[in-house]
């Protein structure tokens, strides 16, 4: 393929320890649990946008000897994902860096193309879906899952978090990606001419005690220690006394002894024809 001719992606997260710490929990169960009946030995995947690599192992492990093609624009968070990779001894995933746009592979190469959390960081996810589409073989299948941070609930009410949503929803969009992306996975497979497609939802749900300590205390981190924290700041968006007081209403929220709070994503699967 040549060069890709799409806007490049800004990964609003980026890959500060605090980000990749949370996204090291992902597994496939808690994160592809909808897909996990496609997947067989034998089969050829593409993990599209792997990050930390803990989704892409479990799915090595499922199809192996088949194999797995991991790639991120991060040459960074891949090593990470070779590491995991090696610690739990496998061997059949090919770590790449590669362009979502533009993808270095034949048409018709995989089984299984897979997008996690990846649609909602492009400007154009659509071309993103077509790609996918291209070298997946007819009878293939995409699986993507996104979030949909407006959909976001949580409990007690919190000015702070409320504060947090807004600050984050407008930085993703001012990177030109789309934070409520789980409602829109449907039209996008759509518009990118695939025709069979399932539409789910599904949620993480963390409550008082150690799990909303722990995704309290993650987006704390993430609120003072990670790109997000610099574009809101050097964009004029929030003050770092905003940033602070953002940080400090996701900790007194994770200690609240009703503290609540479900993480909606959209999920499609897509049969290519």
């Amino acid at each position: 393929m040549s060069a890709s001719s799409q806007p490049a992606a800004v990964y609003t997260h980026g890959h500060a320890e605090s980000v990749v710490r949370s996204h090291a929990a992902r597994t496939a169960e808690n994160s592809l649990a909808y897909g996990l009946p496609y997947l067989r030995p034998g089969m050829a995947v593409l993990d599209l946008g792997c990050g930390p690599g803990t989704i892409t192992a479990d799915i090595a492990a499922l199809v192996a000897p088949g194999r797995v093609i991991a790639i991120d624009a991060d040459a960074g968070v891949l090593e990470l994902a070779r590491q995991v990779a090696q610690e739990r001894g496998l061997d059949n995933i090919q770590f790449v860096v590669m362009d979502a746009y533009s993808l270095d592979l034949p048409d018709d190469a995989v089984d299984f193309a897979h997008a996690h959390q990846v649609l909602q960081h492009l400007a154009d996810p659509v071309a993103a879906l077509r790609e996918m589409k291209r070298v997946t073989k007819p009878g293939g299948v995409i699986a993507a899952r996104d979030g949909d941070y407006a959909a976001f609930t949580w409990y007690p009410a919190s000015a702070g978090l409320d504060r947090w949503l807004a600050m984050y929803r407008q930085a993703a969009r001012a990177n030109g990606g789309e934070p409520d992306a789980g409602r829109h996975l449907l039209a996008w497979a759509h518009q990118a001419g695939l025709t069979t497609v399932t539409a789910t939802s599904s949620n993480w749900t963390y409550v008082a005690g150690g799990s909303a300590r722990w995704w309290g205390q993650s987006w704390a981190d993430r609120a003072l220690h990670s790109a997000i924290t610099r574009q809101w700041i050097d964009s004029g968006m929030a003050t770092m006394a905003e940033v602070e007081a953002v940080s400090q209403a996701w900790l007194a929220w994770s200690e609240d002894p009703d503290a609540w709070i479900m993480v909606p994503s959209g999920e499609i699967l897509a049969v290519v024809d």
